[in-house]
């Protein structure tokens, strides 16, 4: 009995698996997605044409499907069937929910994102029944129109019960809040609009003006206008002259002081209404300043916070499941592996008469930790020179001898595992540590010896030096360096600038230009190759940087966490030109390469941004596959306390990388050293293929982007202002040459020169300016190429014969 219900039992979980493997196969899901793609452009059809044919169609039943019956639906009898079924019986004009619905998740299995699904299918199905009870309560049956109704027959009747239960006042004031609330939980930006649109409407306060009554001596209230008072002063002169010939007033005025003449009875009224006038007359209010800075906070204050990622606010992180799991077979540690490594430890200290009291391990995804306590009286210094001793005892590559553990009363011996284990990203992203950091820039960079996930804040670092010798896991760190950014961030919180100088480990990232790459206004490609679009960019961000500097004393704030801080809480003016400030990652791959081609021009303006760019949020990763004194100098290690050293051939490189040795020890693939500026951790570096970055960027790229990349402020270079003084009998071997590559490619660039004749970039600068005194080249137009005055290899050859004759 439990054989069978294990077989049972076991059937079960094979058709379990089966239906798994059928569900999650490709050829069903792109089925099913053409399936549902056009069954919705079915019914899309199907429904449009019912407004024009459903008077004609509406006599056409079920049962007459598959009869020899005429209907003028474009979509035939089925269409017909189904826009009557959907329209007319159900939910009116809101069903087109319906084949929007099916038609975006056609195309998100086909990997096509029109819309965000799960925003699409909730609103779908809150629509449909929303906007169809809407419709009937608003147009009833509208006179038969099509059938029920805009509303459709779920919207009629539905209509009718709820006034008949609220009453139709009741009724429409509960739609409209169904209808608001619909609005503020669909679109992000619609309740800040709304709440803008009712503070901006302002109600005028009208004027009050109080009647304040003055006597005269014969006790009226009348007074004077504007206008009575402009006609008293012109007829004043006139009264005057027949005062004066009135001589029974002046005999009055003589006998009798009391009497007054007409002249001074005018003066007097008038007086009066000029008195009262200023009282019954009250100042209008004083309409605010639109120059005040205060009145303008004010209205700035009254939207409420600023939210930077608004703009893009359907954005999604790319999700885990474009990550592979990258799991080793056999790759657990064995505890006969620990306990030979053990005792071979022991073995060779006590052949050198070492005594150790205890000793324990601690096992890392590549490498196992074995901590030991040497008894009292034992030297370190003694431990430490037996690690050549050590290593080849255990027959392994990659020993190091950490005498003694930080922190520690131990000694640290680390031994590579016999089969390493490979750190996904997958499992890096997912981890815990890493989707709950609280920091500004995280990056996961792997697993710690003791199988922890590593997380760093870029900011607190805040640049940072890579180096390693070639095929040692440099590239696929800065792939885990910029994919932990890309899971991370916002759009609109940080943007990318790229030096790629070897042209293809950054070509991935092209797809997301729009979203987070960062460039200069007429640069054609967000990726840089060119050498001397890397200087014009490098100096363009020194600009950037003083900006920056310029608007966070403007906020009185120390650095950009403050100012951004400052900005959302609409406590700063953008017509004073303040704005949200991204962080500015900058990633160059090959930073040998640009020293020794453009030398002083790259490291002086590199050298200053990291002096100073920290506070901007002007962060720098510098990589490098050679690490030698000459391209990390002074200037750099003091501004790169950060530093990821993978394994490289000799101690002096690891001296150059880290002050010390022990990146000489490492075993490779992704092994690694890290340091701050205090101690030193070992990091298996997490793996993410090329495919996977191109999975991301596909991803991300395939969303709403801002209309360009991030333009970086325009840089001209002083010195080329003016055509430099250039003698041309002396010019270079290669100036004849260079003429005929400028003309056949009709671009006059530097790097050009550079790459085909294989000279430094020193030399291929001198011979453009001595191209642009011969008149070849037009002037230097900033990171555009220049212009070339030739358009034809004839006349270019004319002109440099008649040059080397002295001619031109």
């Amino acid at each position: 009995m439990a054989k069978n219900k294990k077989t049972e039992n076991s059937q079960k979980s094979k058709r379990k698996g089966k239906l798994a493997a059928f569900l999650t196969d490709e050829r069903f899901k792109i089925t099913l997605a053409l399936l549902l793609t056009g069954f919705g452009t079915l019914m899309l059809i199907a429904f449009v044409s019912y407004f024009f044919t459903w008077k004609s169609d509406q006599s056409f039943e079920s049962s007459q499907l598959f009869a020899n019956v005429r209907v003028e639906n474009w979509a035939g009898k089925l269409g017909a069937r189904i826009a009557n079924g959907f329209i007319n019986n159900s939910f009116g004009v809101a069903s087109f929910f319906v084949p929007l619905a099916l038609i975006v998740l056609g195309c998100r299995l086909l990997k096509i994102k029109l819309l965000p699904l799960g925003w699409t299918i909730q609103t779908s199905a809150v629509g449909l029944v929303l906007f169809s009870l809407i419709f009937g309560f608003v147009f009833g049956a509208t006179g038969g129109f099509l059938g029920s109704g805009l509303g459709g027959a779920h919207g009629y009747f539905m209509a009718n019960w709820l006034q008949s239960l609220l009453g139709g006042f009741g009724a429409g004031i509960l739609l409209i809040l169904l209808t608001f609330l619909f609005l503020t939980f669909t679109f992000a930006g619609f309740f800040g609009w709304f709440t803008k649109t009712v503070k901006s409407v302002k109600v005028p306060k009208l004027p009050k003006t109080e009647r304040n009554p003055r006597s005269h001596k014969n006790d009226e209230d009348d007074f004077y206008d504007d206008e009575e008072i402009e006609g008293v002063n012109a007829g004043k002169q006139s009264f005057k002259a027949i005062d004066n010939e009135i001589d029974f007033l002046v005999d009055d005025k003589k006998t009798d002081p009391n009497v007054k003449t007409l002249e001074e009875l005018l003066d007097e009224d008038i007086e009066l209404t000029i008195e009262a006038q200023s009282l019954i007359e009250e100042p209008l209010p004083k309409e605010p300043d639109p120059e005040d800075e205060s009145y303008i906070m004010e209205d700035i204050a009254a939207l409420g916070e600023y939210d930077p990622t608004l703009e893009l606010s359907r954005y999604e992180a790319p999700p885990l499941e474009l990550l592979e799991d990258h799991k080793s077979e056999n790759s657990v540690v064995s505890n006969d592996e620990l306990i030979n490594n053990k005792n071979k430890i022991l073995e060779t200290l006590a052949n050198y008469k070492i005594q150790i009291d205890k000793i324990k391990a601690t096992i890392g995804p590549t490498v196992t930790l074995y901590e030991i306590v040497p008894a009292p009286g034992v030297r370190i210094s003694k431990i430490k020179n037996l690690e050549d001793d050590i290593a080849l005892s255990l027959a392994a590559l990659g020993i190091r001898i950490i005498a003694p553990m930080p922190g520690k009363g131990t000694i640290g011996i680390e031994v590579p595992n016999m089969n390493p284990e490979i750190v996904s990203m997958r499992s890096i992203i997912a981890s815990r540590r890493f989707q709950e950091a609280s920091m500004e820039l995280p990056i996961a960079l792997g697993k710690t010896i003791s199988n922890e996930t590593f997380v760093f804040d870029l900011t607190r670092m805040p640049h940072l030096l890579v180096a390693g010798s070639t095929g040692q896991g440099q590239s696929v760190g800065l792939n885990a360096i910029i994919a932990s950014i890309l899971y991370k961030k916002h759009p609109s919180q940080v943007k990318l600038v790229m030096v790629d100088p070897k042209s293809v480990e950054f070509t991935p990232y092209e797809k997301i230009e729009r979203h987070f790459l960062a460039k200069l206004p007429d640069a054609e490609e967000a990726i840089i190759i060119d050498t001397q679009k890397v200087i014009y960019t490098i100096n363009s961000l020194c600009i950037e940087m003083d900006t920056r500097y310029s608007l966070l004393k403007d906020a009185q704030v120390r650095n950009i966490k403050e100012y951004n801080g400052k900005f959302i809480a609409r406590r700063l003016n953008p017509h004073l030109g303040h704005r949200y400030l991204p962080y500015i990652v900058v990633v160059i791959d090959e930073y040998a390469d640009l020293v020794m081609t453009a030398g002083k021009e790259i490291e002086m303006p590199i050298a200053r941004l990291a002096q100073k760019a920290r506070a901007a949020g002007i962060h720098l990763i510098i990589a490098t596959q050679r690490p030698t004194t000459n391209i990390i100098t002074g200037v750099i290690k003091a501004n790169f306390p950060a530093r990821i050293a993978f394994r490289v051939i000799s101690q002096i490189d690891s001296r150059t990388i880290l002050d010390g040795p022990g990146a000489n020890q490492l075993i490779g693939r992704g092994d690694l050293l890290f340091t701050s500026g205090g101690d030193v951790i070992r990091v298996q570096c997490a793996f993410v293929d090329t495919p996977e970055i191109e999975e991301i960027t596909r991803f991300i790229g395939g969303q709403q982007g801002y209309p360009t990349a991030f333009h970086l402020p325009d840089y001209t270079p002083e010195d080329n202002a003016e055509p430099k003084d250039v003698d041309l009998s002396r010019k270079d071997d290669l100036f004849d040459d260079a003429a005929r590559l400028m003309v056949i490619h009709q671009q006059g660039s530097t790097s050009l020169i550079q790459r085909k004749f294989s000279i430094g970039y020193n030399r291929a600068g001198r011979i453009m300016d001595q191209l642009e005194a011969a008149g070849i080249v037009g002037p230097n137009e900033g990171s555009k190429a220049r212009q070339v005055l030739f358009t034809d290899e004839a006349s270019l050859e004319n002109y440099l014969n008649k040059l080397a004759r002295g001619e031109a």
